[in-house]
């Protein structure tokens, strides 16, 4: 969170705008979405929850398939992009969640949307997670990995072993094209880690696969891919 109360993606995501959807790892919507609703077990009629949905690209992919969506985002910048291609969207903190327990049949967060943003708090997003989908849900969360951010450490950033946080300085450039510098704080995870903090959430691992954006697959976990993909049942 920053010194005003608000988090520090805010900034980021006002300033891109839908200008965030013209980076390359968005492109892979279809096929995530393809992969997750086969892994998932996913069909028409249920219900999904989108933590972290953004502009609204996975909740929208979601919804052409005939699944209800909500989506969760921390900006409200995101959250009117969202809505303006239909369906239901909510400015909320995805450490508190502001749905029923057990409202869902299965919860997302991809892309570093909600999980991984929080350093220090990741263990409560997958706690209500676990608590909007109830017994018997599932929820899948993707998460950099600490391995492959090691290896291919960029010069702009500071990995800090001690709290597995990533600092960078990225140029994001917003609709118009004007370029603005921006810190990102991003966390990363061993699947150790991750097996751990899904534990403590109440989940049950069911698979921790290694990914690239647009690129989901059931591959064990490996030292070359830069996102872990957990999927686990409350």
């Amino acid at each position: 969170m920053s010194a005003t109360g608000g988090h520090w993606f805010e900034a980021v995501a006002d300033h891109a705008g839908r200008a965030y959807l013209r980076y390359s790892f968005t492109k892979g919507t279809e096929q995530e979405v393809d992969f997750l609703v086969g892994a998932l077990g996913l069909s028409a009629g249920q219900r999904v929850l989108d933590v972290g949905c953004g502009p609204g690209r996975h909740a929208h992919a979601l919804a052409a398939r005939g699944i209800g969506v909500v989506g969760l985002d921390v900006s409200w910048r995101f959250v009117e992009l969202a809505a303006g291609g239909g369906g239901q969207f909510v400015r909320g903190d995805a450490r508190r969640l502001p749905f029923a327990s057990g409202s869902f049949d299965a919860a997302l967060t991809l892309c570093q949307g909600g999980f991984g943003l929080v350093a220090g708090d990741d263990s409560h997003v997958l706690a209500e997670m676990a608590r909007c989908v109830g017994p018997g849900g599932l929820v899948a969360a993707s998460a950099f990995s600490a391995y492959f951010v090691v290896r291919h450490l960029e010069e702009t950033d500071d990995f800090d072993p001690g709290t597995g946080v990533n600092h960078e300085l990225a140029t994001v450039r917003s609709e118009s094209g004007d370029e603005a510098v921006f810190d990102l704080w991003t966390s990363c995870f061993t699947p150790r880690e991750l097996r751990l903090l899904a534990e403590r959430a109440g989940l049950s691992v069911r698979d921790l696969w290694s990914v690239t954006p647009g690129d989901y697959a059931a591959r064990p976990p490996d030292l070359d891919h830069p996102e872990w993909l957990l999927i686990a049942v409350r």
